[in-house]
């Protein structure tokens, strides 16, 4: 069973130590030690945690996709030639990059600063351990 340590988990939630800290004291994360004697959080449950705690920012789309992977964010960057165009966000504290037509950059009036949300559908995706 994996458990991680309160820095860890801070990390992978993109939080603080003191707020892990404060969720498990607050009863919203329980907390064990390590061999060590540190304070560790089950890796189940903080995954649960993070699923159940995601602030998913609305598609201001309000299109029904089959796709589940949607990132809302800003475009905030774009290298475009004459056929090909390369735009760049960032949702969140995920950074997207998109390779398209630069007819579809002008279509959709896309500059940086522009609300978009990526749509991502794949029949593969790559998952790795450390």
């Amino acid at each position: 069973m994996p458990r991680f340590r309160f820095a860890e988990a801070a990390k992978l939630l993109g939080v603080s130590d003191d707020t892990i800290r404060r969720w498990v004291d607050a009863g919203e994360l329980s907390s064990g030690l390590d061999a060590s004697g540190r304070k560790v959080v089950d890796g189940a449950e903080l995954a649960e945690f993070a699923r159940s705690h995601a602030n998913e920012v609305p598609d201001p789309s309000g299109i029904g996709r089959s796709a589940r992977n949607r990132f809302v964010g800003l475009v905030t960057s774009i290298v475009i030639d004459k056929v090909m165009a390369q735009v760049e966000m960032q949702c969140g504290p995920h950074r997207i990059v998109s390779l398209m037509s630069a007819e579809a950059v002008r279509e959709l009036g896309l500059e940086p600063g522009s609300l978009a949300v990526a749509v991502v559908k794949a029949t593969t995706v790559m998952v790795e351990t450390p």
